[in-house]
Order: structure tokens, then C-alpha cells, then sequence
């Protein structure tokens, strides 16, 4: 081993302590994006050789009635690969020992085998058979909700009647990952789930023999959806079609393409920004090592060492941290990634999942380690480059000593001796005092970005469950009725208050942007269902045109002012333009309102209600539930408190999830960060503080010294972390917003408190740390030196 090279082995181990410290910065760093990166592949890749095993369809399209002698004519439409007709119907549940409102989309299946498109999974027994009209396959999580096995029997209220049916498989279907209640964004597999009958039996339920209401497709090579679309629509039109529309605009497949790419920006940013830290942390080390062997420096050039050999030796120093972190990290990373991956595998409910670790994953981390190291080790030691021998030889200059502005001011009489050398050390060398400010304060920045979701989650559901959304169920009914069905929910037991509303499917275009959505039609002044501001504020209903949510108009890009097409896919199929009045704040999904008499004026059905929003007392809601349920009208019920559970479970729960991990790394880097800080300090004041300790300050006095300069700069640092962890937050909302998902940036005093906390505690952590060198100071060496 070369004598250069045995200085550095001697270098790291007398640095390890502070080396540990970084390492564990670029540990958390690693490990944080070989997680999310490893399992953002896995599940991609799980998720696309689902689809393509199971023949999930490419496009979809619900209607009233066509016949069976239609589904020629669709497979015959240019583009059109595969066509499948079934059956499909939301019925009413009733499952022993849950006394609580639950539905169920039941949907038919060939009893000859598997269907042609959307195949089944049977985790589970058998399909149904031929014959058999009772029996039906149940989605698997609501078969575990419910605690139903092979055999168990359920009551299903279909077309008006009880039906007792048997559970013969359990199932998965690429179809319903997520089961999603209508009239709800998120999956509760409590009061909502999938079923498959038998199509002969089904379809005689519903009077449907030769005919179908749903029909799913796939499309051929080089295909353009639009285009198949369009075409579909002309031939389905006429029987009560509600339009096609793509696998991307599938409420199961659109809300689990919103989770994977939340998993892979977060996979790329987070990382990103703690490597950055480690870069910085790495920059000062090699900087203020540097500093410190000056005279070492000045030998080894004298020796013959060349400039960029000296420089190498403190770049090889910093890749040999990076390198050992990166190794560890990917190590941890791949642990945490297989844990994630299972907990995924729970909550997406795949049928299978195989782990994979790509390397260019593993590349990524190293480039990414290497490059972050690199670009702090370099700028650096560009300075060792830049020393002559003969320079480096003396002692460095002194610094230049002149009155603080305390003493200038006259204020150093109030102030003690040890307290005057601290503050004179932090002004005279302010570019030092700033870096480390800026590190403790990134350190900060990263706990305020990883507790700001707590606090963006809590602000969505008070907003929206407690402003906007304040009824306590939502009753839809199974088509369009009479305001006298108002009436009658009011007279029932338990209802305070029932709210009209009337929806209906539409297609909103503007040139040639479109989105399939809902006009939900409300009173002016609604109580329970009100739509808010950007000031959080209820809108009056205007009694004509529409309101649209900001998501919506930004898809669209339309303002106030401006004319939408819309294009009314219930009932009489057709196009109006409609003027947009304004636009409302709404952070889960999107929505487009208008007054319901210009609602029903453009549905064209006359004075007519889809729904009401229910206020009830909850000393009768069972006997509420049990009146609703028998009501064949009442197409599905849906509780606001289910609702809030609901997206607290699904798509709240992977965010808090990661931003937990998240949270516990930057505990890590500020530790890190500050011991570092302390350290590296110590390292360039030993000398001073042991002189004066041979001039007769007490070790508390020196300890003061030291550990009140660090104390002063991490107080400073936290409000500038604050402020850096606001922007943080702001951009990594901006980030993650979906067409679904609109996070607003809320940062509450708690989470602040909290960062603040974590910091001080990591401050107080190194401190004891750095108080045990102190009382180990060479006091016999600095006797002995020469200056």
C-alpha cells in the first residue's frame, strides 16, 4: 500500500466517528430510493403481467338493454380486437351478523368456464356451473371483510327479490383491484363488493335473456382508442349508453395508476434532496480537513507527491464513505423493499408477486451516491490543488481580529467572558457559521417535508367531510324519480334532514380536450352538500351554468367566462353549450355542479331526483338502514364516516406510510448533521480550547464555549429550516397532485414543534457526545508546540 494510501486507512478511522455520521445520511438516502424505486418496478411489472395474464379489457361501456345480436356489429368495428357482453347489476346485501347498510356489483360470467376478457383468479373452490342459479364467486377482500368461506350463504336482493346464494370460489379479478362503491372514491370493502352469477341465471333475474347492459373489449394492434370509441358510440347509443371510456378512465385501474406514479416521483425527489444534504456535509469535512493538515499537505507535495495526487487522496477518502453507505443502503433498501412490497401485495390484494431488483436500480444509487459525494469531495479539494508547499509549510495566518458589533455597540460589559468569545467567533468566521446553519437547517427542512402530510391529510377531511360534505349518508336511487321520493325519505325514521340531488353522466368538451364525469345538480343554498371557495367558503348555486372544480378546469382549460360542450350521456343522447360561472376548491376528485333546475332542464327529463343527502339521528339509524335496504328504489347507500375510513385506508395510508419512514431517516440526518457540525468543529478548535484550559478555564467554560456557539447556530438554523421545509412541502405537493388528488399546503405548529423537537434532540445527543472528548483534551501537546 502506498504511504499516501495508508494516511487515508489512518484518516478515516481517526475520523470515524464523524464518518458514521455521514455514512448514515447517505445510508438513509440509498435506502430510501432503492425502496421506492425497487418496488415501484415490482409492482409495475406485477401489475402489467396481471393484466395481460387475466385479458384485462382496454375499454368498457355500461348501458341499458341491447340485444346479444349487437356484440357482432361491435367485434366487427375497425380496431376492435375481443368483445365481451355480460350482465351487470348494483344489488342490496344482506350478510349474517352485520346488521349495516351493504351492496354489492353483481356481474355474470359464462358458466362454461372463464370469461373471454377480465378473467378470474381463483384464490378459492370453483366458477359457478351450469344449472346452479344460485351460486356466485365472491371478490376475495370482501369474502375476508366479512369472515365468508366455501359454502357460507348471503341474501342479495335482486330485481326486487330475496335470493339466498352460495359462495363457490373466491376470487380476484384484474377488474377490481379496487371495489369502489358508486357514489365513492375509495374502496370499503365493509359495506361494498364484487360478485359473479352465472350469466343464464342473472340474466333471467333481469329479464335480460339475449341481451346485455355492460359490454368490456380490448383493442388491436396499432388501434387508436379514440377512434373505437367514437365508433362504439354511434352503435350503442340507442340503447341507453352512457359512453365508452378507456382502462385509463376505470375507477380501479385509474386509481392505482395515481399510486404508482406517487411512488415513482416520490422514489426520484426524496432521495435527491438527503443526498444533496450528505453531498454538502461531505463538502465541509473535506474542506475543513484540509484546513487541518496543511502541513501535511505541504510535505507530501514536498516529496514529489503531484497536485492531483494530493487532491485524488481526499477524493478516494470521500468515495470510500460514499461507496460503504451506498453498499449499506441498497443493502437496507432492499430489505425495507421486500417489507413495502408485501404490504402492497395486502393492500392491492395482486393474486401473486414476485420482487424484483433491477440493476439499473442498484446503478442509479451508486451514480446518484457517487455524483452527490463527488460534487462536494471535488469543489474541495480544489483547494489542496491550489496550496504551495511553501504556503502550506506555515502555520495558517490569523484571522483578523476587530471589535464585534457588541463591542461596539458597549455591550460586552453585560456579557461574561466565555459568552464574548462565542459571539466574536461567530461573527469573524460567519461563512463557517452559515454553512453549518444551512446544513442543521436542511436537516430541519426534511422533517418539516415528511410531517406535512399529517397535516395535508387531516385538512382534506375537515374540509371535506366537515365543510362540503356534511351529510351523513347519501342515498342514490336506481334511476331518475319524482320529488315525491324526497318526501317519503323524510318521513322516515331517523331523518332529520334529506337534501334533493340530481346527477347524471355527461362528457364535458372543450376543442379537443373531453372528460367523462357527473353534473351533480343541487338547490341555491344547500345545507348539507355545499361547495366551497378557494377561501373555503360555500358558493350559491348559480341558476344557470356550471361551477367546476380547479382540477377540472385546468384538465380542460377553461375559465369563468368561457363555453363548455356538454355532451348528456343519460337518456337522449346529445350536446349543449353550457357557460362556466365559476370554479370551486375540492381536494378528492373532481366535480362539475349546477342548480338543479338547470340540471334537469339539460338532462331533459323533467323536475326529477337521482338521490338525497341524508342528516339522520343516530339513536334510529339500524332502523333506518333496515327501511332503506328494503326499498327496491334505493340503488346504494353510502355513510360519510365510511367514506372518511375509507381514504384514510387506502390512498392516505401508503403516504403515511413512506412519510413515516421518511420522518425516522431525517431524525437520522439531523443527527448527522449536527454531530458533524460539532465534531468538525472541535477538530478545528482543540488546540484552542485545550490553551485554554493550560490558562485556567474550568471544562465547563470551554464545554460552554464550544457547545454554546453550536447552540446559537442550531437556534438559528430551525426558523430557516421552517422556511426551507415550507418550500419543500410546497413542491412536493406540486409533485404528487393527480387528476384525483388536489393537496393543499398546510403546515400546522405541531409539525413544526415536532421538527424543532427532533433537531434539539439531536443537538443535545451530540453534545453529550463531543462533552466526552472535550474532558479528553491533549493539555501536555499544545505545551509542547512550537507556535
Amino acid at each position: 500500500m502506498k504511504a499516501i494510501d495508508t494516511k487515508m486507512v489512518r484518516d478515516l478511522k481517526h475520523m470515524r466517528g464523524q464518518i458514521i455520521a455521514i455514512a448514515f445520511v447517505i445510508v438513509a438516502g440509498v435506502s430510501v430510493y432503492v425502496t421506492m424505486a425497487s418496488v415501484s418496478d415490482t409492482l409495475q411489472t406485477t401489475l402489467q403481467s396481471y393484466y395481460a395474464d387475466y385479458r384485462f379489457a382496454d375499454g368498457f361501456a355500461s348501458l341499458r338493454r341491447a340485444p346479444q345480436g349487437l356484440a357482432e356489429r361491435l367485434q366487427e368495428v375497425p380496431g376492435v380486437n375481443q368483445v365481451q357482453t355480460r350482465v351487470s347489476a348494483v344489488v342490496n346485501l344482506e350478510i349474517a351478523g352485520f346488521d349495516q347498510p351493504v351492496s354489492g356489483q353483481i356481474v355474470s360470467i359464462p358458466e362454461a368456464g372463464q370469461p373471454v376478457l377480465n378473467r378470474l383468479f381463483i384464490r378459492e373452490g370453483r366458477l359457478v356451473r351450469h344449472g346452479r342459479e344460485d351460486e356466485v364467486v365472491l371478490n376475495e377482500v370482501f369474502a375476508e371483510t366479512h369472515g365468508l368461506r366455501l359454502g357460507d350463504t348471503l341474501t342479495a336482493i335482486i330485481s326486487g327479490r330475496r335470493r339466498t346464494l352460495t359462495v363457490v370460489g373466491i376470487a380476484l379479478s384484474p377488474e377490481f383491484l379496487y371495489q369502489v362503491q358508486p357514489g365513492m372514491l375509495f374502496p370499503d370493502p365493509e359495506r361494498f363488493g364484487v360478485l359473479w352469477m352465472g350469466h343464464s341465471a342473472l340474466a333471467a333475474a333481469y329479464g335480460m335473456q339475449g341481451a346485455f347492459n355492460d359490454v368490456s373489449f380490448t383493442l388491436a394492434p396499432g388501434a387508436r382508442l379514440q377512434a373505437v370509441i367514437e365508433r362504439l358510440d354511434l352503435l350503442l347509443a340507442p340503447y341507453g349508453s352512457q359512453g365508452a371510456y378507456g382502462r385509463q378512465d376505470q375507477i380501479s385501474h385509474n386509481l392505482i395508476s395515481e399510486e404508482l406514479n406517487q411512488l415513482e416521483i416520490m422514489a426520484f425527489m426524496l432521495p435527491l434532496i438527503v443526498l444533496a444534504v450528505a453531498a454538502f456535509l461531505l463538502n465541509i469535512v473535506v474542506r475543513r480537513q484540509i484546513s487541518l493538515q496543511r502541513e501535511q499537505i505541504a510535505v507530501l507535495k514536498a516529496f514529489g507527491y503531484r497536485d492531483l495526487a494530493v487532491a485524488l487522496h481526499y477524493v478516494k477518502m470521500v468515495l470510500v464513505i460514499a461507496l460503504a453507505g451506498a453498499a449499506l443502503g441498497t443493502g437496507l433498501g432492499v430489505w425495507m423493499g421486500r417489507a413495502m412490497a408485501e404490504l402492497y401485495l395486502e393492500f392491492f390484494h395482486f393474486p401473486f408477486l414476485v420482487y424484483r431488483l433491477d440493476w439499473p436500480v442498484v446503478l442509479t444509487a451508486a451514480a446518484l451516491t457517487g455524483g452527490a459525494s463527488l460534487t462536494g469531495a471535488v469543489l474541495a479539494a480544489q483547494r489542496a490543488l491550489r496550496l504551495p508547499p511553501a504556503e502550506a509549510m506555515r502555520p495558517a495566518p490569523p484571522a483578523t481580529y476587530r471589535p464585534t458589533i457588541f463591542e461596539r455597540l458597549g455591550l460586552q460589559r453585560l456579557l461574561d467572558q466565555p459568552t464574548r468569545i462565542i459571539l466574536r467567533n461567530l461573527e469573524r468566521q460567519w461563512i463557517k457559521a452559515s454553512l453549518t446553519v444551512v446544513g442543521i437547517a436542511s436537516a430541519c427542512a426534511i422533517l418539516v417535508m415528511g410531517l406535512f402530510w399529517g397535516d395535508v391529510f387531516e385538512h382534506i377531511i375537515q374540509v371535506q367531510y366537515g365543510l362540503a360534505q356534511r351529510q351523513d349518508y347519501t342515498v342514490t336511487f336506481a334511476e331518475p324519480t319524482s320529488l315525491s321520493a324526497i318526501h317519503e325519505l323524510r318521513s322516515l325514521p331517523g331523518v332529520l334532514y334529506a337534501e334533493p340531488l340530481r346527477s347524471f353522466p355527461v362528457r364535458l368538451k372543450n376543442g379537443h380536450r373531453s372528460y367523462h364525469t357527473v353534473i351533480e345538480g343541487f338547490p341555491p343554498d344547500p345545507y348539507l352538500r355545499r361547495v366551497i371557495d378557494a377561501d373555503l367558503q360555500p358558493l350559491s348555486i348559480p341558476a344557470e351554468g356550471l361551477l367546476l372544480t380547479q382540477n377540472l378546469a385546468d384538465i380542460l382549460e377553461v375559465r369563468p367566462g368561457e363555453q363548455l360542450t356538454v355532451e348528456v350521456m343519460e337518456g337522449r343522447r346529445y350536446e349543449r353549450r353550457v357557460p362556466i360561472v365559476g370554479l370551486a376548491e375540492q381536494f378528492l376528485g373532481v366535480g362539475a355542479y349546477m342548480s338543479m333546475e338547470a340540471a334537469n332542464r339539460l338532462a331533459g327529463q323533467g323536475a326529477a331526483v337521482s338521490g338525497a343527502f341524508l342528516l339522520i339521528d343516530e339513536r334510529h339509524e339500524a332502523e333506518l338502514m333496515r327501511a332503506l335496504q328494503n326499498r327496491p328504489a334505493v340503488a346504494s347507500i353510502v355513510s360519510r364516516d365510511r367514506a372518511i375510513a375509507a381514504y384514510m385506508d387506502t390512498a392516505a395510508e401508503t403516504l403515511l406510510v413512506f412519510t413515516f419512514i421518511l420522518s425516522l431517516f431525517a431524525g437520522v440526518v439531523a443527527l448527522g448533521v449536527v454531530y458533524n457540525s460539532v465534531r468538525i468543529s472541535l477538530s478545528e478548535r482543540d488546540r484552542e480550547l485545550a490553551s485554554m484550559r493550560v490558562l485556567g478555564f474550568t471544562r465547563g467554560e470551554i464545554a460552554y464555549i464550544l457547545l454554546g456557539e453550536m447552540a446559537v447556530l442550531v437556534l438559528v438554523a430551525i426558523p430557516l429550516g421552517f422556511g426551507m421545509g415550507a418550500v419543500l412541502s410546497a413542491v412536493s405537493a406540486e409533485s404528487l397532485q393527480t387528476e384525483m388528488f388536489h393537496f393543499p399546503v398546510i403546515l400546522r405548529g405541531g409539525t413544526f414543534a415536532l421538527a424543532a423537537t427532533v433537531v434539539l434532540i439531536a443537538a443535545l445527543l451530540s453534545a453529550l457526545l463531543v462533552r466526552r472528548r472535550l474532558n479528553r483534551l491533549d493539555l501536555v501537546g499544545v505545551l509542547k508546540t512550537r507556535e
